[in-house]
């Protein structure tokens, strides 16, 4: 089905943009001594530009005009001049090149701080959050919108400022030369006002609808790319095209629209110059004759006047994509203010070990035994072995406030048991491991992990217990054995063959072109999705967890590669607490206990044969009567 378009109409406006300008003005803060020295030399250049103009009346009226009938004039004079005006000049260019490079590196070092913030921060947001967003959505922020704000930092910005001293440095000096001609100027600065003002609010509109639009674009892309086997799989090409013909009509048409606007400008501000430019000579020429205004201030003010318009459409259109960047600016603010995981957490995990008196107590060294360090108001310390015991109390849970996904789950599971969730989809299995991790926070109920609420926990230190392996493996650019020790990033290279001999994984490994060393990209492609589990399960395995999550860990698992690694599984699970997701029934028989989830409730519990005599839904199940869904 084709995807609402939810972004159609009118474009998201600027919410606070001084506030939004201020705070992007706030990054570049550490660069005070370039802006001020880029500020000067915008004044610098842009005024040299000015006062160049003006060199045309005193080299007509005072070289040029008297030269006329002369046979051999002396022309050091004038040479001198021409100099002193080349130098005017050629200080402006200079100006504007340092400036120029100045700019870029003020414009990069603020991009690298704002993306710094965005993705630390992005590391500690909730789960949550990327469950509510997608991924073409996140993107767009770090590209499109960091784009738009590039352009606005090293170019609309300094462009902006440098039209805005030309156009106060060419009215002074028009004033400076003849404040009658001025009026001309004022009058036709209201029109071009007027007209500018209109095209602007429609080139806002449509620069900011052709954001939108690309965002969207670029977002459907990323997502067709990820997707492209299932696309291909259930034959998916011919409406996939449909749906990017829509996004990419929308954005062509807000393009069109936009660029129109932005082509159009500057033809009429040429138009209107010339007009201006042939009624202000027309004037001119009058006042010469009648007033006797001079020829030289007459050029002189002909040329401020072709100049005059051109920095006022400058300004306009650079409002305009100042306006964009502000948008795309605001949008990636937003990112970057959303409320990060708050952790109350106090109890930390810590190396431990025994005294002679079997006493556990805190140590610096690994030592392979771990416990709860647990600090009490009364300033006493207890510690707790970790050894994965988990309990459930009467837990509620609802991903929102209107909908209940889990109803008064009551569970516990002892160090070194196997519990088993099996049920249709949507039952509530996965949630219950989402909460063992506290990727989200219960609002009834209690969790104790080795006794203690896991809200004392530091999620950290409690997400550091747990090892899971997810139905969807993602793999990260980097090698077979980097992959692996992500599980433990101070596991030695043999702790991690270890652990893919553990999964049996170290078979496939061998046969790979550079072993352990086979650099893996595009999250494993080169890969078959049950080498891909594989890893995964290696990558818990070196973590060495004492809870141990597997969410469908066997599902992309033939069944000969699965008996293959099951006894590795084995010894992966022993004495570990273990919870198990499986749809594949023959994988969990040796479960200590398997509880039945429906509707978000445990309608069932007991292990294989205690269910089976039951000849309730497990034995539905397991007999075929009735289907997983």
């Amino acid at each position: 089905m084709p995807r609402p378009n939810k972004m159609k109409g009118t474009p998201q406006k600027v919410k606070n943009p001084f506030k939004t300008f201020k705070r992007i003005v706030s990054y570049m803060g550490v660069y005070k001594f370039y802006l001020i020295l880029i500020l000067i030399l915008l004044l610098i250049g842009s005024l040299a530009n000015v006062a160049g103009t003006y060199f045309l009346k005193p080299l007509i009226n005072d070289y040029i005009i008297p030269f006329i009938g002369q046979k051999n004039p002396d022309l050091s004079g004038f040479i001198k001049a021409l100099l002193i005006m080349g130098s005017v000049y050629l200080i402006g260019v200079i100006s504007t090149y340092v400036y120029n490079k100045l700019m870029v590196k003020v414009a990069t070092g603020t991009l690298y701080r704002i993306r710094k913030d965005m993705f630390f921060h992005m590391q500690k947001l909730p789960v949550k959050y990327f469950d509510t967003h997608t991924h073409g959505e996140l993107m767009s922020r770090y590209t499109n919108d960091t784009d738009t704000l590039r352009d606005m930092l090293s170019q609309c910005f300094a462009q902006f400022i440098s039209a805005a001293i030309t156009v106060i440095g060419v009215f002074v000096m028009m004033i400076v030369l003849s404040p009658a001609l001025t009026l001309l100027v004022v009058a036709m600065l209201v029109i071009i006002i007027l007209i500018l003002k209109f095209m602007g609010k429609k080139g806002g509109y449509y620069f900011g609808l052709q954001q939108k639009e690309i965002g969207k674009v670029n977002g459907h892309i990323e997502e067709m790319i990820e997707g492209q086997k299932v696309v291909k799989v259930f034959c998916h090409e011919e409406q996939a095209k449909a749906d990017f013909d829509k996004l990419n009509n929308d954005l062509c048409e807000a393009a069109k629209s936009a660029n129109t606007i932005g082509n159009i400008i500057m033809p009429i501000m040429g138009n209107l110059s010339y007009a201006h430019y042939a009624i202000t000579a027309m004037v001119g020429g009058i006042l010469s004759v009648t007033t006797g205004l001079d020829l030289g201030t007459l050029a002189s003010f002909l040329q401020y006047t072709r100049s005059f318009s051109q920095p006022i459409t400058q300004m306009s259109q650079q409002f305009n994509f100042l306006i964009v960047a502000l948008a795309g600016a605001e949008r990636i603010f937003d990112l970057i203010d959303q409320t990060p995981e708050t952790d109350e957490g106090y109890v930390t995990l810590v190396n431990a070990d025994f005294d002679e008196n079997g006493n556990i107590f805190e140590t610096e060294k690994r030592t392979d035994i771990w416990a709860w360090k647990h600090p009490h108001s009364d300033g006493t310390i207890t510690y707790t072995q970790l050894k994965g015991d988990v309990t459930f109390n009467h837990v509620v849970f609802g991903y929102n406030e209107k909908k209940t996904v889990l109803n008064d789950i009551s569970l516990f599971a002892k160090p070194g048991q196997k519990i088993a969730f099996v049920g249709s989809t949507g039952a509530g299995k996965t949630t219950i491991t989402n909460l063992i991790n506290r990727f989200y926070d219960i609002p009834d109920g209690k969790i104790r992990y080795d006794g203690i609420n896991i809200n004392k926990i530091k999620k950290d230190d409690l997400r550091r217990s747990l090892g899971m392996v997810l139905q969807d493996t993602h793999l990260f650019t980097g090698t077979v054995m980097e992959n692996i020790r992500y599980g433990r990033l101070d596991a030695t290279d043999e702790e991690v063959i270890e652990a893919a001999k553990l999964a049996n994984a170290d078979t496939f490994i061998k046969h790979l072109p550079h072993g352990f060393n086979t650099l893996i990209t595009s999250d494993g492609t080169n890969l078959s999705q049950g080498q891909r589990q594989l890893l995964a399960i290696a990558r818990a395995a070196v973590a060495d967890p004492p809870v141990l999550i597997l969410d469908e860990a066997t599902s992309s698992i033939d069944t000969r590669t699965e008996a293959l690694i099951q006894k590795g599984m084995d010894k992966l699970m022993e004495g570990r607490t273990v919870f198990v997701i499986a749809h594949r029934l023959s994988t969990i028989r040796n479960s200590d206990a398997i509880m039945v989830l429906e509707n978000g409730q445990i309608i069932e519990r007991g292990n294989h044969d205690e269910l089976l005599e039951q000849k309730g839904r497990y034995y539905q199940l397991y007999t075929g009567m009735f289907e997983l869904s």
